[in-house]
């Protein structure tokens, strides 16, 4: 048994998944795939945001809506 087949292994024995039929297994891990891909998108933007914010690339919008604004180069921006 190599590396990848132990991980395998014990990622099927740690979340219960070697019980399961191979269509209940495939179901949970696509959930699972769905989850982290939700996950790491949302924190790539949001790193994005926090770095562009702290380098002085963006500046937030004061009004009715509170969000992030980035600078246009077509126009001024309120201040």
């Amino acid at each position: 048994m190599n590396w990848i087949q132990r991980k395998i292994y014990l990622y099927n024995v740690t979340f219960g998944l070697y019980m399961l039929d191979w269509w209940e297994r495939y179901l949970f891990n696509t959930l699972v795939i769905v989850l982290l891909w939700f996950m790491l998108y949302n924190t790539s933007r949001y790193v994005t945001t926090l770095c562009k914010s702290m380098f002085g690339e963006a500046h937030q919008f004061e009004g009715a809506k509170w969000a992030w604004q980035f600078d246009r180069t077509d126009r001024h921006h309120r201040t």
